[in-house]
């Protein structure tokens, strides 16, 4: 781990029963939450940020300035360049959102009414018709449907520095109308197209 630098606030915080594996790394000014596991050779670059109950796989490598949301999944060996919503599920080389942690969010007892509202939401929100910025737009209501649609839509709105960790086709249409417009230079493109699933089954957290 690195200490913080004086640009950067001058903290590296690390929170409590977080299991680091030989050789990850969490790079200065980073903020690590909650009950954590960091793979072998995970690693963060500086003043990431990093919720509670976030697996990073095994030689995976999160760009600076990133933030990682609440149970989400992080495959092994991905290049994770953009913010992924709480809950979310991203593999890849280039990380592209697969979908839902399902696995991570039963285990944090949700129940199956709140899971098929928060896949209805993810499926408006990632799969539906229209570009991201009008989709997103038009499932800002649902909020008060469960707390966490609020939280993920809450996530989308504080973004400042990274562009959003999309579904692969959407990666290559995405403007920054979800965020600031000086992100697009950021946004990921992907050399092939893939499907992808509503969410996935995959063992998580």
């Amino acid at each position: 781990m690195n200490i913080g630098t004086f640009k950067g606030g001058g903290l590296t915080r690390v929170g409590d029963r977080g299991f680091f594996m030989n050789n990850s790394h969490v790079g200065h000014d980073c903020t690590v939450g909650n009950d954590v596991i960091f793979a072998t050779s995970a690693t963060l670059g500086g003043h990431c940020e990093i919720a509670d109950f976030v697996y990073i796989g095994g030689l995976s490598a999160v760009h600076q300035f990133t933030r990682i949301g609440p149970q989400v999944m992080v495959g092994g060996v991905c290049g994770v360049r953009g913010d992924v919503i709480p809950f979310g599920l991203v593999n890849g080389q280039y990380a592209v959102l697969e979908g839902l942690n399902i696995i991570g969010m039963k285990r944090r007892k949700f129940t199956r009414e709140r899971l098929a509202t928060v896949r209805a939401f993810y499926q408006k929100l990632f799969l539906g018709a229209g570009v991201f910025a009008e989709r997103l737009a038009r499932v800002k209501p649902l909020a008060s449907e469960d707390p966490a649609i609020a939280e993920i839509l809450a996530f989308i709105d504080d973004g400042k520095h990274r562009p959003l960790c999309l579904p692969a086709d959407e990666n290559r249409t995405f403007s920054s109308e979800a965020g600031a417009s000086s992100r697009q230079e950021n946004v990921s493109k992907p050399e092939t197209r893939a499907s992808v699933p509503i969410h996935s089954e995959r063992n998580g957290l």
